[in-house]
Formats: C-alpha cells, structure tokens, sequence
C-alpha cells in the first residue's frame, strides 16, 4: 500500500472524529461557559443558590410587574341605608303604643354586602354590561383575566376579587371599590352595582311593609265580619220575639212572680186568722181561699212562662229562661266581636305606623368616580414584598441546612 492510499484511508477517520465530538469536549465546553459567567461581574451572581431562588425570581416578578401586567382602574362609591323618620308623623301616645325610638342594628347594610357578591347580582351584570367578556378581554395579560373555559364558580371569585366591600361600624356607610381593565368600564360597573342594589333594597322593604300590611287587613276584615254577623244575629233573635230586652223583660216577670207569692203568703195568714174564729164554711173564710187558689194558679202559669216552652208554640220557640240564655249568649258575643274590632283598628294602625318604619332607602353618598390613574397593579408593594418574602424563606433555608450540617 502506498503514501496515497494511506492518506485515502486517513480521511474519514477524521472527519467521523469531527463529526461527532467525544462527551469530553462537551464538558470543556461546559466549564468554559461556566468560567465566563463566574467572570461576567454581572452575571456570576445568579448561577448561585441565592441567585436561583431570590435575585432571578424577583428579576422576572419585576419583568411582569412593570412591563406585562395589565392596568386596573378602580371606581368608588359610598351608600348608606335610611329609613323615614315615623317620630315626627306620630303623637307621643301612639310613638309609645308602636314601639318608635329602638336602637338600629346593621342588618340592612350586612344585607347589602350581600347581596352585591350574590349570583343575582352577577347574573343581572352579566346581562346588562357583559361582565364576563370584560374579564376575558384578550387586552388583559394571560395572568389577570378571566378565560371562557372557567366555570362560574371561577367567574364568581374572580368578580369577588375585583369588587371590595367595605362597612363603617359607626355610621353604617357602605364603600364600595370596583375594578376594571378600563376606567370607563369601572366607572359603568360601579354605576350599575349601584343601581341594582338601591332597587333591591328598596322594592324588599316595600315587599315587606306591602306583605305586613296586607296580612293585618284580611285579619281585620275577618273580625269585621264577626262583629257584623254577631250584631245580625242578635237583631234578627229580638225580632223573632218581639222582645228589646229579654233580660229586663224576664227580670219583670220574675218580679210579677215574686209579687204573687207575697199575695199567696199574705192571704194564707189572713185565713189562718179567719180560721181561728170562724169556721171553714164562713163566706169570708171560703173568699180567701179562693183569692189563694187564684194567686196559686197565676203563680203556676207564670212559673211555667218562665222555666217550660209553651205547648201552643212551635217547636222552635223557647222558654223564657230558655231566651235569656240565647240572648246572653248572643250578646257575649257581640260585646266579644266589639272588644276584638276595637283591638284589630288598633292593631292595624299600629302595623300601618311599623310598616312605614320598616321602608328603607338605599342612598348614594358619592356617586361612582371615574379614575384617571390605575391604582393596580402596586408595583412597587408588590415587588417589595416578594423581595421580603424570599429573603425571609432563604434565609430560613440557610439556617436549617446550616444546623442540618453542623449535626452530623
């Protein structure tokens, strides 16, 4: 074999060597990288565990915060509850009789908070200003928005954590802050937050005063009603007996009564005196007992008016006896329907006074704002704290593989 076919053969040898570098290189290769960047005054400094997990977090933190995040306006507007002032429509009586000068509770602006995170108030936004769109604006950045595949569980916290709610303890006014991509659509959401509690809270307490008044009306009609069949009945029982008063008309008959037993036992002592010096066929003797027979019968037939029903009359008709207690009945009741008539008027002017009292009004302290600057994201408290954070937690790190060694 000669020079030349040597050097033939030499040739693939060493492009095959060239083609494909032994693992050596790359490790030279990767030591040289790693020597020009412990080199690099700017860039040794994150190849280091400090660097990895505190400077380049916070370097791309920062990136997000003050490049990509997208701007949040927020709009503001304060309410406040108010109900009228029944004190001044009232005379003093009728102030103690309806309860008026209770202290106030903070249940209508807890009732409020409420009601602007319910799904009633996220489905009428939805419908009306197409909240949901808004939130997945392609002009919000991929971390901010909302995306169409979430569910509405998701949409509902989303919408939580861009509208805050805040109550004063002392003077009850609502704040609210809302937030949006734009500062037209924050204003325009406020304004409809705004608007739609002030109309549930108003049409509710309306509901209830309408629901409280109408409840004690029909219980009026009701008792209205007894007393008008009690009088009825009373009316239409004197008539049947032609009687005004059966009461003092028995009380006349008993009297009548009474009066012929005193006859009967005045007479019986005049014929025992008669007796003792006459004998029983004497004129006088035989006169004074028939005056007593006579007396007896008429006490008899006025006993039976008032105790047994008249055998001549109809089966309906009754005793005397027998009609004044009827007529004490029917008269119980009605002085019973007249008691409860008159407790109902006062019941219903007294739930006519407290449905005014529990009307509400939902007023607007400061009407919606429109921002002017975004107030999210907090660059700077955001970037601040993530810095504090990390060095909190790597310097706890430190601390624990610090002891982890000198244990061993």
């Amino acid at each position: 074999m000669n020079k030349a076919d040597e050097k033939i053969g030499e040739v693939p040898v060493k492009d095959e060597l060239q083609a494909k570098p032994s693992s050596s290189s790359v490790t030279d290769k990767l030591k040289q990288l790693k020597l020009k960047i412990q080199g690099s005054p700017y860039l040794k400094h994150f190849v280091t565990p400090f660097g990895l997990c505190v400077l380049l977090p916070i370097l791309l933190f920062s990136f997000y915060q003050i490049v990509w995040a997208s701007p949040r306006f927020e709009s503001r507007f304060q309410m406040i509850v108010q109900q009228p002032d029944g004190m001044s429509t009232l005379d003093p009586s009728m102030a103690l009789l309806t309860g008026f000068g209770g202290a106030a509770t903070n249940t209508d602006t807890q009732i409020v908070q409420k009601y602007i995170f319910s799904n009633d108030m996220l489905e009428y936004l939805n419908d009306n200003i197409s909240l949901r769109e808004h939130f997945e604006s392609s002009q919000a950045d991929i971390f901010s928005r909302l995306y169409s595949w979430q569910s509405k569980e998701a949409f509902s916290q989303f919408y939580n954590s861009m509208v805050d709610v805040v109550i004063d303890e002392k003077s009850s006014v609502i704040t609210v802050r809302v937030q949006g991509f734009s500062s037209d659509y924050s204003t325009l959401l406020a304004t409809q937050i705004g608007e739609k509690a002030e109309w549930y809270i108003n049409d509710i307490s309306h509901q209830l005063a309408n629901a409280q008044l109408e409840f004690v009306k029909q219980e009026h009609l009701t008792v209205e009603g007894r007393l008008v069949n009690a009088q009825k009945s009373l009316l239409a029982f004197q008539q049947r007996y032609n009687l005004l008063n059966p009461e003092e008309e028995g009380k006349a008959l008993a009297q009548i009564a009474y009066g012929i037993e005193a006859q009967i036992a005045a007479k019986k002592t005049e014929l025992t005196t008669l007796r003792a010096v006459m004998s029983d066929e004497a004129p006088q003797v035989v006169n004074v007992e028939n005056q007593i027979k006579a007396y007896q019968e008429q006490l008899q037939f006025e006993k039976t008016r008032l105790t047994q029903q008249n055998e001549a009359s109809k089966e309906s008709d009754l005793s005397i006896s027998q009609v004044l207690a009827k007529f004490s009945d029917l008269k119980l009741e009605l002085e019973l329907a007249i008691k409860s008539f008159a407790s109902s008027i006062i019941s219903m002017e007294k739930s006519r006074v407290e449905a005014y009292r529990q009307l509400k009004f939902l007023i607007l302290v400061e009407q919606p704002t429109k921002p002017e600057d975004n107030l999210y994201p907090k660059v700077i408290y955001n970037i601040a704290l993530l810095s504090v954070v990390l060095f909190l937690i790597f310097g706890i790190f430190k601390i624990v593989v610090s002891t982890f060694n000198e244990l061993k």
